[in-house]
């Protein structure tokens, strides 16, 4: 299991903008082998901004790095320069690789 993690300090006052954003886009990943999950949390609201992380996750990391040499990837970042205003500072990769994995 491979889990790859991007933060987004986002402008308050495009919260909304951002949330619509992330929506309404098609990512792609659903039709990319090794792709297991994905999801965009809320965290918290601090004086300037709004802490959001998205999470994907991949069967492994050669799933991930697959991904990222992609036309699909390619596709799902296009418009990724033209958002840049919604961000106090570029996103923040992340990586973790599965060292236990409990399930219910």
């Amino acid at each position: 299991m491979y889990l790859t993690m991007n933060r987004f300090k986002v402008v308050k006052s495009e919260v909304e903008a951002f949330e619509t954003l992330w929506k309404s886009r098609d990512s792609h990943l659903k039709s990319v082998p090794g792709f297991r999950s994905f999801a965009l949390m809320k965290g918290p609201e601090r004086e300037d901004h709004v802490l959001y992380a998205s999470h994907t996750l991949w069967e492994d990391e050669a799933s991930f790095t697959n991904w990222t040499r992609s036309e699909a990837f390619r596709a799902a970042h296009g418009g990724a320069k033209s958002s840049a205003h919604m961000y106090l500072e570029p996103p923040e990769l992340e990586i973790f690789e599965a060292v236990q994995v409990l399930t219910a």
